[in-house]
């Protein structure tokens, strides 16, 4: 039998979706902004999985990257690149692990290469493409491999307190 989608659920995802399309798109048309919008769009794509709605928050990560591809991501896709492959999911991928009580440190082996593939694939198409200095491209996987991994430790253990924050947020909100 199918789960009746609840308007409370709808209303979180087109929030999210909203929110991430916003600043997704903002940063894809500014450079300045783009590693902010990958953020609030990371953080956005909290607020339906604060209430443990995953059909919510993949609905809401789909209609984010269609929409910021028409809102300017279509004129340059790559930018778009990392929240797709990395940053949208990765709060799914989080709250999975906490629902399914997933092994801590096989997880986060995972993660860390999945993170360092999604760098490795932005420094490519995103950043790379600016390069003017032979010598980054050469040592880039080097660094990705061990500064990436290091930072993505401390990143990871973040989103994990600004999901439990967003939570304590959408139940203010919500007495469900």
């Amino acid at each position: 039998m199918r789960k009746k989608i609840s308007a409370f659920e709808i209303a979180l995802s087109a929030i999210a979706c909203a929110f991430s399309t916003l600043f997704l798109s903002l940063g894809v048309l500014n450079d300045f902004l783009l590693a902010t919008g990958y953020l609030v769009g990371c953080f956005a794509m909290m607020l339906p999985l604060a209430k443990g709605f995953i059909v919510g928050d993949v609905l809401a990560y789909a209609a984010t990257v269609l929409l910021t591809m028409l809102f300017g991501g279509i004129s340059v896709p790559w930018r778009v690149v990392p929240f797709i492959l990395f940053f949208g999911l990765h709060p799914l991928v989080n709250h999975l692990q906490v629902r399914f009580h997933w092994n801590k440190v096989v997880l986060l082996i995972v993660k860390i290469v999945w993170f360092d593939v999604a760098a490795y694939l932005a420094w490519r198409f995103v950043f790379g493409m600016t390069t003017t200095f032979d010598w980054i491209d050469q040592y880039i996987l080097p660094v990705i491999a061990v500064g990436g991994s290091l930072f993505f430790v401390v990143y990871d253990m973040l989103i994990f307190r600004c999901q439990r924050a967003v939570d304590r947020i959408v139940a203010r909100i919500s007495k469900k």
